[in-house]
């Protein structure tokens, strides 16, 4: 269940839950008020919204957005601007989670059209995961039409070679996650070799990986579908666990009743949903 607003002149309010296309979206865990990278997601958002709607109301909208952000439990935020120029924020609960994966690699040939943007291909991707888990698996690892790795459906790939972190080339169609673009700058700053490289499936084969993404943080792969290949120990995800954990930011305290499954949205006329913070 979740509860869906429509950001109407300046302000939000309840909405329908139509399953339509979007233009762009941006998606977070909001853990007992805290958040990790926001100003990240935030940025990403405004890059996607860039040129298909005005964004001074892109601004006033992710204000709106945080302010209605629940303070206590477990959620899983989404802001979206749809393929009717809508924007709308999608307050939903935290889905099951799991600390490591059983992955599966797709078919050579990556069928997304707008690899490059959060948003435009989340139904398609959707379609993609649920077959994965009827053949056992939890995530799937797109290719490109050569057979190199991109990313999960959704997830960011990382994965460790000899004391080097690994990522896919930067020429190859990837989203640019939050997450992972965290990761790949602590490697920086602790020293330690980042290398961007054009790999196959093979490649992986007895390798620490790594699947991360905002809403579950870092997942290590235990097991590969649909193969014979081994996963390898993760001996660093711990460290690099705990650090991702350690990142979360608690939320400015909210001046409206937050937006929440089971409890009524803010009516028109209520005072409060839309003023700006600093995030």
């Amino acid at each position: 269940m979740s509860v869906v607003s429509v950001f109407t002149n300046g302000r939000l309010e309840p909405g329908a839950e139509p399953q339509d296309d979007l233009l762009a979206a941006d998606s977070w865990l909001v853990d007992e008020g805290a958040v990790r990278f926001l100003g990240d997601h935030r940025t990403r958002f405004r890059a996607a919204c860039a040129g298909l709607t005005d964004p001074g109301s892109v601004d006033r909208f992710w204000a709106a957005a945080v302010e209605a952000l629940p303070r206590t439990g477990r959620w899983f935020p989404r802001v979206e601007l749809s393929a009717t120029g809508r924007l709308r924020l999608r307050v939903r609960p935290v889905p099951a989670a799991r600390t490591s994966l059983i992955a599966r690699f797709a078919p050579p040939g990556d069928p997304r059209s707008r690899p490059r943007l959060k948003g435009p291909d989340l139904i398609l991707l959707s379609e993609l995961r649920a077959a994965a888990a009827a053949q056992g698996a939890d995530e799937l690892l797109l290719r490109n039409a050569d057979g190199l790795l991109l990313e999960g459906v959704t997830t960011s790939l990382v994965w460790w070679v000899d004391g080097e972190l690994c990522v896919p080339s930067r020429g190859l169609p990837c989203l640019p996650g939050v997450t992972t673009g965290r990761i790949q700058a602590r490697a920086r700053e602790l020293g330690i070799p980042l290398r961007h490289r054009r790999s196959t499936p093979d490649q992986l084969a007895g390798r620490e990986v790594w699947l991360v993404n905002a809403l579950h943080g870092i997942r290590p792969v235990r097991g590969w579908a649909g193969t014979d290949m081994i996963a390898g120990p993760a001996r660093n995800a711990p460290e690099w666990q705990a650090w991702l954990t350690a990142r979360a930011r608690i939320l400015p305290r909210a001046e409206a009743p937050a937006l929440v499954p089971g409890r009524p949205g803010p009516r028109p006329g209520d005072a409060g949903n839309s003023g700006p913070h600093r995030v």
